[in-house]
C-alpha cells in the first residue's frame, strides 16, 4: 500500500469517529430527542416475541437517568402505576393509548418534562400535551386538559 493511502484511510477513520462522538454528544445533550416529537409521527417498533417470563424493564444509564431527572422526567413507572395511568387515559378516550401502552407512558413522561419546564404556563402545558398525544386522531383542548391531569396524577404527582 502506498504511504499516502494509509494516511487517507486514517484521516477518514478519524473523521468518522469524530462524527459519531459529536452525534452521541448532541443526543445526550438533547435528552435523546424524545421531547421534540411534537408533530412527527412515531415509528412503531415490532412487538417482541411472546415468552412465558416477563421481560425485565430496560434501565437507562445513570447519566441519561440523571439528565432526565434534571429535566423533570420521572423514571418509568412500575406495573401498577402504569396500569392505573393507562386506565385513566382509556377513560378519556381509548384512542389515546390505542394498544400502545409504552408509547403512552413515554409521552406522559415527556409531558412531565413539559410541566417541569413551564411550571407557571398552564396553557402551554395543555397545548404541548395536545400536540404530543394527537396523531391519527386529533384530541380537543378539553381532552388534553384531562390527559394532563392523568399524567400529573399518575406519572409526576410532585408537580
Amino acid at each position: 500500500m502506498p504511504a499516502g493511502q494509509g494516511r487517507a484511510t486514517m484521516k477518514r477513520t478519524a473523521t468518522a469517529l469524530t462524527a459519531v462522538v459529536i452525534a452521541a454528544a448532541s443526543l445526550t445533550a438533547c435528552g435523546g430527542g424524545k421531547g421534540s416529537e411534537s408533530k412527527s409521527p412515531e415509528k412503531s417498533t415490532p412487538p417482541a416475541a411472546a415468552s412465558s417470563a416477563p421481560a425485565a424493564p430496560a434501565t437507562p444509564s445513570k447519566p441519561l437517568a440523571s439528565a432526565e431527572a434534571r429535566g423533570g422526567i420521572p423514571p418509568k413507572p412500575d406495573a401498577a402505576v402504569q396500569a392505573a395511568y393507562v386506565r385513566a387515559l382509556n377513560a378519556i378516550d381509548p384512542a389515546i393509548v390505542n394498544g400502545k401502552e409504552d408509547r403512552a407512558v413515554s409521552r406522559g413522561r415527556d409531558t412531565c418534562g413539559t410541566i417541569h419546564s413551564f411550571p407557571s404556563d398552564h396553557a402551554k402545558q395543555v397545548s404541548l400535551t395536545q400536540q404530543r398525544f394527537s396523531g391519527a386522531k386529533q384530541f380537543t383542548t378539553a381532552q388534553a386538559e384531562q390527559i394532563l391531569t392523568a399524567v400529573q396524577t399518575h406519572l409526576c404527582p410532585k408537580h
